[in-house]
């Protein structure tokens, strides 16, 4: 049942009625305490669009918030996160000259951060390959990458980054550089080393290590809502589910759960958190 002492929040989440469970799978995430998700836009393949120009992701971000108006109707709380993902510069190559992608990106990303203007947003996701590419993507990324930065700044919102494993400590350097509070600089899939905000997934065994010592960190579960992939990388219940888990043993306490669920949430992306 949902939590009416303290709110349970899934910082990074998709739902996908198209090509994945949908409301069933928010309903889940709702029925296992769960009450408060941020939504992020998938990447444009995932829904059948092929971009040409920044504001083609226009498509992208109305399919993500019409999904967020669905959700809401189930009693959750629903923060979009629009942005890039960063595996479109390899899609957006095969069509056209690096240089061309990386300004697509660029443009896709001006695209999202008008939806935080208006206030349709929370914030916006960009990163960088957490593959191996040659030197030049990687570089034509950072670019990308650093003009999300500037945006975040510009826009005064949190943006999250997917990126390779490890801390990316360089990222610190090109946020203050952009004018980028890093404490609002979220490592997506992130680990307890990063200089940037952790956005734990909800099994990592660092979360009770972090709550113990009363560190900033955000759990996920970065569920992916694909039939193709069922339960990758987890499954909806896993943030509620651990949470009580760990609240259930002494682990944690409802002071944590606020402090993590809440405090933290409201710190990072400027939203209040209520129930």
């Amino acid at each position: 049942m949902r939590s009416r002492l303290f709110p349970i929040t899934d910082d990074h989440i998709h739902f996908d009625p198209v090509n994945g469970r949908g409301i069933d799978a928010a309903k889940d995430f709702l029925h296992a305490g769960g009450t408060h998700i941020f939504l992020v836009s998938k990447p444009s393949w995932s829904l059948g669009i092929t971009p040409a120009s920044g504001t083609d992701y226009a498509q992208v971000f109305d399919e993500t918030l019409r999904i967020a108006g669905l959700i809401r109707e189930t009693g959750l709380v629903v923060f979009p996160v629009l942005g890039i993902h960063p595996a479109e510069i390899s899609r957006l190559t095969e069509r056209m000259p690096l240089a061309d992608a990386a300004g697509v990106m660029k443009g896709g990303l001006e695209c999202a951060a008008g939806y935080v203007r208006d206030g349709r947003a929370v914030a916006l996701k960009s990163g960088r390959p957490h593959y191996e590419v040659s030197s030049e993507v990687l570089a034509a990324s950072n670019d990308v990458l650093f003009h999300a930065l500037g945006l975040a700044a510009g826009y005064r919102c949190a943006l999250q980054i997917h990126a390779e494993s490890g801390p990316c400590a360089d990222i610190v350097d090109m946020a203050r550089v952009a004018g980028m509070t890093v404490e609002r600089v979220v490592k997506h899939y992130g680990s307890p080393e990063t200089p940037l905000h952790p956005s734990l997934v909800a099994r990592h065994e660092a979360v009770p290590v972090l709550a113990r010592e009363r560190r900033p960190f955000t759990m996920e579960s970065d569920f992916m809502d694909e039939n193709s992939r069922p339960g990758a990388v987890t499954g909806p219940k896993s943030v509620p589910r651990i949470t009580k888990k760990l609240l259930e043993s002494g682990v944690i306490n409802e002071e944590d759960c606020w402090r993590i669920h809440g405090e933290t949430i409201e710190k990072v992306y400027g939203v209040r958190i209520t129930l």
